[in-house]
């Protein structure tokens, strides 16, 4: 057992106050109307949609197929608030390629034919043609290919790079590739897929739809901030699960397309941080917070010692007021020797978490 003492789980309230719900200012920001009927389909991507590991140990390469196709979609981004994005198979982020170093990862691109723009795909894991991004600028209703060799191990970003890439970007078209060293990772007991991007995007109050903000884009001054997609992604929709005693892993990335985040739990410590992303170099360990630039990426892993909800951030915490907040649901049975609420009724407020 880990002998931190780390922060109380989060509370209803406390999320409240971080995340800015309930206050005018929030409200005012994102001009959201529950009135407004909100459109069917949602990109959300769900946080456990990581593909399977497969078995322990060296194995031969192989050819893995990924094929994307490339959709623009009105989804909800906030209550009241519709938002049109551009995507990876109709979610953002776009899913988790997962391969072995040493791979032929075989891609085919089809750019749906509804779509009003070219898009393509750029895979940082890829060496030449600015990464597929040079050879795949695909018009609607069109198909490209190629294939490259995983060469490196780590986790990456992939994204759209038809000019102008940072409008692309921001409306969604990014993901994670994972390229596992030659024998694999170490099994745990749960692995989730989690990325952060900004929106560049107002309405007025009583709109159905909000419309990009191309002078906010310029400026780096974003509407909103999210996880996984939208507003409320990772809390209300898909919240992360484990119990305690598991092991979590983390793959985390930022999209983007212009901040860097400085991802944190609140209530835990990363047992072990691969700092950008990098498979190949010992991890570092006992770490509270992870810079993640745009464009990058990391993979952090810890034990869950204590039951309740804790809050994944950008610990600067302003952002949370825009979107930026998820929570990690934690079942189990509280151990006072982790931490003890001497004067309050926390017990209380966990015992929907000890099952």
């Amino acid at each position: 057992m880990k002998t931190k003492i780390s922060l109380v789980t989060v509370s209803a309230a406390a999320l409240m106050l971080l995340s800015g719900i309930g206050a005018a200012s929030a409200a005012d920001t994102l001009y959201a109307d529950p009135k407004v009927k909100q459109p069917t389909l949602s990109v959300v991507q769900d946080p456990a949609a990581v593909p399977a590991p497969e078995k322990a140990g060296k194995r031969a390469p192989k050819t893995q197929k990924v094929s994307l196709t490339t959709t623009e979609v009105e989804s909800k981004l906030d209550d009241g608030t519709s938002y049109t994005y551009w995507t990876f198979n109709n979610t953002v982020p776009g899913p988790m390629v997962r391969v072995r170093v040493g791979d032929t990862v075989d891609v085919s691109i089809t750019n749906a034919p509804e779509s009003t723009m070219n898009h393509s795909v750029d895979f940082h894991a890829a060496t030449g043609f600015l990464g597929g991004g040079q050879i795949t600028q695909v018009e609607p209703g069109q198909t490209k290919a190629f294939s490259f060799k995983a060469l490196t191990p780590g986790v990456y970003v992939y994204h759209c790079a038809t000019p102008m890439v940072v409008h692309h970007i921001s409306k969604g078209m990014y993901g994670l590739i994972v390229v596992e060293p030659e024998g694999g990772l170490p099994p745990v007991d749960h692995e989730f897929y989690v990325m952060q991007q900004e929106i560049y995007a107002t309405k007025a109050k009583n709109l159905a739809n909000a419309e990009d903000d191309y002078d906010g884009l310029v400026n780096e001054r974003p509407s909103y901030l999210v996880f996984n997609g939208t507003v409320g992604a990772l809390t209300k929709d898909k919240p992360l699960k484990a119990k305690v005693g598991e092991t979590v892993r983390l793959f985390f990335g930022v999209g983007g397309p212009n901040l860097t985040s400085s991802f944190h739990v609140i209530g835990e410590i990363f047992d072990k941080v691969y700092t950008l992303g990098g498979l190949e170099s010992e991890p570092a360990k006992g770490i509270q917070t992870v810079t993640v630039a745009p464009g990058g990426a990391t993979m952090v892993e810890f034990k869950v010692d204590y039951p309740g909800k804790y809050a994944l951030v950008d610990h600067a915490l302003s952002r949370a007021t825009k979107g930026l907040i998820g929570i990690l649901e934690v079942e189990g049975k509280a151990d006072d020797g982790i931490i003890l609420d001497k004067t309050g009724d926390s017990r209380k407020q966990l015992g929907e978490m000890q099952h």
